[in-house]
């Protein structure tokens, strides 16, 4: 385990470099942001060979294991029973898995959905707080230096302000409202095997899980990214089954999407203030919805 020394000597002074562009980030600056990203390259993560040795690469390791084993390595900040790579396929380098290549250099960013141009230590934690169901990392703990470390190294080949092409997830357009009562039948035939009839994964010999929880109190909150059906259609779409992405059609990806993300998990209040300037997606939750048996 490397010490909090080694993990400060990457990060404190993009810490402190990021908290002064967020705070005296205005309209333009942002606008300018979003004007970059008509730039955009392809997704091409660096070989782990090219981790560096010493501190540095220490943090970028941790970083990793952190974003990877976050049961383990994160878990006083994680409420759900899911690591950050549940979503974030092959450790943050898959397309349209939300990639993390790149993310360095698109930072400060301006959020619709909390009205605020935002550092990527806001970005990560609201996933800490949304799709983890947890709490947010302190600035300044070895956690957060070592995702911002392994992000960094994972962006190295990125120009900054560039976007990598598959960033997010794809979109998927369907001609017809979403059907969660025929979802329910692709999710027996596609997805119940890996994570359960009762959507709650599966689990290994150590407890840890294998496939993670879609509903239920193990899996993400109505805040998550994950529980909007454009979000949840796109990533079933191109990444499940497991090994098998890209098999499903547009139709099956929305309505199986369009019926796990209605089923019971926790809460996330706080939902209540996202979109504070308006411009809240159709798709957004809108009810609090209780944890409860799938």
């Amino acid at each position: 385990m490397i010490t909090r020394h080694d993990v400060a000597m990457l990060c404190s002074g993009a810490l402190v470099a990021i908290g002064v562009l967020v705070a005296t980030a205005s309209a333009g600056v942002a606008q300018n942001r979003r004007t970059t990203i008509d730039r955009v390259v392809p997704l091409h993560a660096p070989d782990e060979n090219t981790i560096p040795e010493g501190p540095v690469g220490a943090a970028v390791r941790y970083g990793k294991q952190v974003l990877t084993e976050t049961q383990t390595y994160a878990r006083a900040y994680v409420g759900s029973g899911l690591n950050c790579s549940s979503c974030h396929l092959d450790a943050g380098r898959r397309a349209y898995a939300s990639p993390w290549v790149g993310l360095w250099g698109m930072f400060p960013e301006y959020r619709s959905r909390n009205g605020q141009v935002n550092a990527l230590q806001d970005r990560i934690n609201d996933c800490f707080e949304r799709s983890m169901n947890g709490k947010p990392l302190p600035y300044e703990s070895d956690e957060m230096r070592g995702i911002l470390a392994y992000m960094w190294w994972l962006s190295r080949d990125v120009p900054t302000g560039v976007a990598v092409k598959g960033r997010g997830f794809t979109r998927v357009r369907l001609g017809r409202p979403a059907d969660p009562l025929r979802g329910e039948s692709v999710y027996a035939q596609k997805c119940a095997s890996c994570h359960g009839a009762d959507g709650q994964g599966r689990h290994g010999a150590n407890g840890e899980y294998l496939f993670p929880a879609l509903w239920g109190p193990e899996s993400f909150n109505v805040g998550a990214g994950m529980a909007r059906l454009s979000n949840a259609a796109g990533f079933v779409k191109t990444n499940m089954p497991l090994g098998q992405g890209g098999t499903l059609s547009d139709t099956d990806a929305v309505d199986v999407a369009a019926y796990f993300i209605r089923k019971p998990r926790p809460d996330f209040p706080a939902k209540t203030r996202d979109w504070p300037k308006g411009g809240k997606p159709d798709d957004a939750p809108l009810l609090s919805q209780a944890t409860g048996p799938g």
